[in-house]
């Protein structure tokens, strides 16, 4: 029943922006959707051997889509030491401290007092790097939250 609300939430939004109808708003969203989801297949073909991550890419969109991989290595509403941090990272790279900092820059890892957890909300993110999150960033988001 949420996942339903929240589609039509979102169909809702895009029809105020656009003007669009209903039905054509719904498959435009479906559209976008099902292209963010093709690019998100074709990076971690890309970038990722197995479970091990060949390169930390260099462009931002990219990068997102690898960091979103690895934060389906982490558990929602569960706290991390900096080395359990590091230890669910290293085995995708060597670069740990890298890969935490971006997942902590991105807004995807809330980090206080040492302590880091999966972020309740959506990143808030600067109008300049808007363009590189996926148009379906809180579908996504929403998912690992609940486990999938």
């Amino acid at each position: 029943m949420t996942r339903q609300s929240d589609l039509k939430t979102l169909i809702r939004a895009r029809m105020a922006v656009t003007g669009e109808r209903y039905t054509a708003a719904a498959a435009a969203l479906a559209h976008e959707w099902e292209a963010a989801e093709r690019f998100h297949a074709t990076v971690l073909a890309r970038f990722f051997d197995g479970e091990r991550l060949r390169s930390i890419p260099a462009r931002r969109k990219p990068r997102v889509a690898v960091l979103l991989e690895l934060l389906r290595r982490f558990t929602p509403d569960r706290a991390y030491t900096e080395p359990e941090v590091n230890d669910l990272l290293r085995p995708a790279h060597e670069d740990v401290a890298t890969l935490r900092r971006e997942l902590v820059d991105y807004g995807f890892l809330d980090r206080a007092d040492g302590v880091y957890r999966m972020a309740d909300a959506g990143p808030d993110v600067d109008p300049r790097f808007a363009a590189d999150l996926p148009v379906d960033l809180e579908r996504r988001l929403r998912q690992l939250r609940a486990g999938r």
